[in-house]
């Protein structure tokens, strides 16, 4: 029995989607549903960091995230008070510690994450010392019960599209279910979050609906969890800095297929794939009916 996700968007908020009216293909009026997004802030003690574009419904976890990703936050690191003003839409998170990174705010990369993300200071800072725990394991009877849960999940993604999902598992079960509409901002939330919950990352696994990119598994990583998996494809920096890092990779994951490249140790073949149904052509997003001849763009 699937237990309650601890946090998940709400597809019904007024704030996080708009109706909009518009002509179909065929000239006809219609009405439909899109994705709201918004500036965020964020400050860290007294230093402007970033704007970021957000659907803002998590604001206090996407920045400790962001925050975290970038290393300009440490988990040892005490805070002590995040704070949101909602008119101004500005988040500052203030540390015990003083802080100073204006060396590191000058040297940007813009990444490969849909709606352009940008990293600052050395995107390898600290990724060659993470050790990800050898005896982690994904059952492939996980995998797919997972993906099934997932994809069955009230989300923004079928009420307007345009949007991102992620999700910090265990096992068989969905934990956290986070969307934006940056790939990048959700990553980011779910990191803010296990950060405020004091969530152990060894036994978790990480799902994400966007493409298995450096950032993607450079972010895997820092947080500590050993297992990422995708409904998107490979890039080449992605699979090499995974299989450098231990971390299990697997994309593709649509219906009983998906792909393995990197960790490939962890996995356990468990699932009889006579029993494992195909995806509902409903949840299927770009390129996807044909999912081993496509091509990846999400």
């Amino acid at each position: 029995m699937p237990l309650p996700l601890r946090v998940q968007p709400d597809p019904t908020d007024p704030r996080l989607t708009r109706r909009l009216t518009g002509l179909d293909h065929t000239g006809q009026a219609i009405e439909t549903s899109v994705t709201v997004e918004r500036p965020l802030t964020l400050y860290l003690n007294g230093q402007e960091i970033v704007t970021m574009m957000t659907i803002l419904d998590r604001p206090e976890d996407l920045a400790l995230g962001y925050l975290l990703n970038q290393g300009m936050l440490r988990r040892a690191d005490r805070v002590t008070g995040v704070e949101y003003d909602e008119d101004l839409q500005v988040v500052v998170v203030r540390t015990e510690a003083k802080t100073d990174f204006e060396a590191k705010l000058r040297k940007k990369t813009l990444t490969s994450g849909c709606a352009q993300g940008t990293a600052f200071g050395d995107l390898m800072e600290d990724f060659a010392g993470v050790r990800l725990p050898e005896d982690a394991q994904l059952r492939t009877s996980w995998l797919y019960r997972l993906l099934h849960q997932i994809n069955t999940l009230p989300s923004l993604y079928l009420e307007a599209g345009a949007i991102h999902g992620c999700a910090l598992c265990r096992e068989d079960q969905p934990i956290v279910y986070m969307e934006d509409v940056g790939r990048h901002n959700a990553v980011d939330k779910i990191a803010g979050w296990m950060f405020r919950e004091n969530e152990a990352p060894e036994d978790k696994i990480f799902y994400t609906t966007g493409r298995l990119t450096s950032e993607m598994v450079i972010k895997t990583v820092r947080m500590g969890i050993p297992i990422l998996l995708s409904r998107s494809g490979f890039t080449a920096w992605g699979v090499e800095l995974a299989r450098e890092a231990n971390l299990t990779l697997i994309g593709r994951c649509k219906g009983k297929r998906f792909v393995a490249l990197a960790g490939e140790q962890r996995l356990v073949f468990d699932a009889d794939l006579a029993h494992v149904p195909e995806e509902s052509a409903k949840h299927w997003r770009k390129n996807s009916a044909e999912m081993m001849g496509s091509t990846d763009a999400e």
